[in-house]
């Protein structure tokens, strides 16, 4: 019997470093074309004249920040 105590992460359940990765490129690139393609319409909508476009504006860049957290949690879930 040991004395040691448990790692954080149990052996069989590790992520790998290409999975790492890809979660990261995914992450990037999803988030900055959601972000992106929403404040664009925001914005022409603003200089349109139409003041609902704030509506899309305002919350591109979180909306493309929530989209990356969910994809880390899909990789977590399936660990």
């Amino acid at each position: 019997m040991s004395n040691r105590t448990p790692g954080p992460i149990p052996e069989g359940m590790s992520v790998s470093r290409e999975e790492i990765l890809v979660l990261g490129l995914t992450a990037g690139v999803v988030g900055s074309l959601v972000g992106g393609l929403t404040l664009y319409a925001g914005l022409a909508l603003v200089v349109a004249g139409s003041h609902a476009g704030w509506v899309l504006a305002l919350p591109a860049a979180p909306l493309g920040g929530a989209l990356g957290y969910i994809l880390a949690r899909r990789l977590a879930a399936r660990v």
